[in-house]
């Protein structure tokens, strides 16, 4: 006997009328879609306040533009959020720094750092230890180093300009140092945070809806700490490629992968310099092919304000009290549905934000582990009550910057 709804549909009518939630692995993402949408072209009409426009993205001169002209600077972050939306999803922005001191004297605080850190440092993401140079948080570690400098670095107007133009009021700044130097390898096509961070399988659990919302929770940018001449690798992109719905899932396919080396675009930029995308955008850091450029640039990731929870919660003291309880029913039920549950609602299933200096991805990997991680293998090796909570405390510590 077939179930049926109240109004006389089967089950099985039900699933064929209503779109599934999740992208399906019999119907992966396919080349053709993406080179369809990459097939555009940017326009001057769509651009009206650009210097120019180079290999389809867009190039603004900040020395243009006059801050205290309210409705123009009204109608330019309007121009960048179409930008960012609809258009190349990528854009320059020109004499960001018209003054060369706020960069040089952030450059000697950040050179600071890297002496300090160079013994402890275990690479990042994309290299090994000793390849690059990357300072985590450098946006925390700039201020404590050198407070003058950061305050007039980070006094720029144009990144609130151009953070609010894509995230509106409140949003956090965050900021990473990296230097390639030379005979640095180019980095794979990729995507970016928040799900660009996630393994192919987690990626894959989120709706199709919050794969699209994603690209709205954070604006990426690069400030221009060296001059990047083309022969040093500035970033790669896929123009408009952030408006391919399934790019989160389709980034680290081989086919992906060909398509953006066929196709990618690098612009030049001197130092001072800026570049704002579209988190979604494929992209790429390119591949230092000098003998004396030290390609250096300030990572800006900018975060929307509505990532946050209404409350936070005492996850110490609530898994001290239910891990008993808790230990007993994974005993007795292994991995069931309940116990599942029961650890996403004391743990965080997020590691982020997190301090990376004592918190790095693993290997292989984008991410540190969660607190939910954590508590799927304290249940499986049976760890007590102490044990439990003093590795959640000491996860806690390790992520305060």
């Amino acid at each position: 006997m077939k179930d049926h709804t109240s109004n006389g549909a089967t089950t099985n009518d039900h699933q064929k009328t209503v779109p599934r939630r999740l992208y399906s692995t019999k119907s992966p993402p396919k080349v053709s879609v993406l080179e369809q949408i990459c097939t555009q072209s940017t326009s001057a009409t769509d651009n009206p306040q650009a210097a120019s426009i180079e290999k389809d993205i867009p190039i603004y001169d900040a020395t243009h533009f006059n801050l205290n002209d309210t409705q123009t600077i009204s109608d330019l972050q309007d121009e960048l959020h179409h930008t960012l939306l609809s258009g190349a999803g990528v854009f320059v922005l020109q004499n960001m720094y018209t003054d060369d001191d706020p960069i040089n004297t952030a450059n000697t605080a950040f050179q600071t750092i890297i002496t300090h850190e160079r013994t402890s440092k275990k690479g990042d993401h994309f290299s090994p230890k000793g390849k690059n140079d990357r300072i985590w948080n450098s946006l925390g570690k700039h201020c404590l180093t050198d407070p003058t400098s950061f305050i007039a670095y980070y006094s720029n107007p144009w990144l609130s300009l151009i953070s609010e133009s894509w995230l509106g009021p409140a949003y956090r700044l965050t900021a990473q140092l990296n230097i390639v130097n030379p005979g640095g390898a180019p980095q794979v096509s990729h995507r970016d945070y928040h799900l660009g961070f996630q393994t192919e399988d987690a990626c894959s659990q989120f709706p199709q809806t919050a794969q699209v919302a994603s690209q709205f929770l954070t604006l990426q940018g690069a400030v221009a700490h060296s001059d990047m001449p083309l022969a040093s690798g500035p970033t790669r992109f896929l123009p408009f490629s952030q408006r391919f719905a399934q790019g989160y899932m389709a980034y680290r396919l081989p086919e992906f992968v060909r398509f953006f080396d066929q196709r990618w675009v690098s612009v030049a930029l001197r130092k001072g310099d800026a570049v704002f995308f579209n988190p979604a955008l494929f992209h790429a850091a390119g591949e230092n092919g000098t003998r004396d450029v030290r390609r250096s640039a300030n990572l800006l990731q900018v975060s929307s304000a509505f990532g946050r929870t209404m409350e936070g919660l005492d996850t110490l003291g609530m898994v001290a009290a239910c891990w008993c309880v808790l230990r007993g029913k994974f005993e007795r039920e292994g991995w069931s549905r309940e116990v599942e549950c029961c650890v996403k609602a004391v743990g965080d299933g997020y590691p982020f934000p997190t301090n990376l200096d004592r918190r790095p991805p693993a290997p292989g990997g984008m991410a540190p582990e969660d607190e939910q991680g954590l508590l799927r293998r304290a249940l499986e090796d049976g760890w007590s009550t102490d044990e439990v909570v003093e590795a959640l405390r000491q996860m806690k510590l390790d992520s305060h910057a």
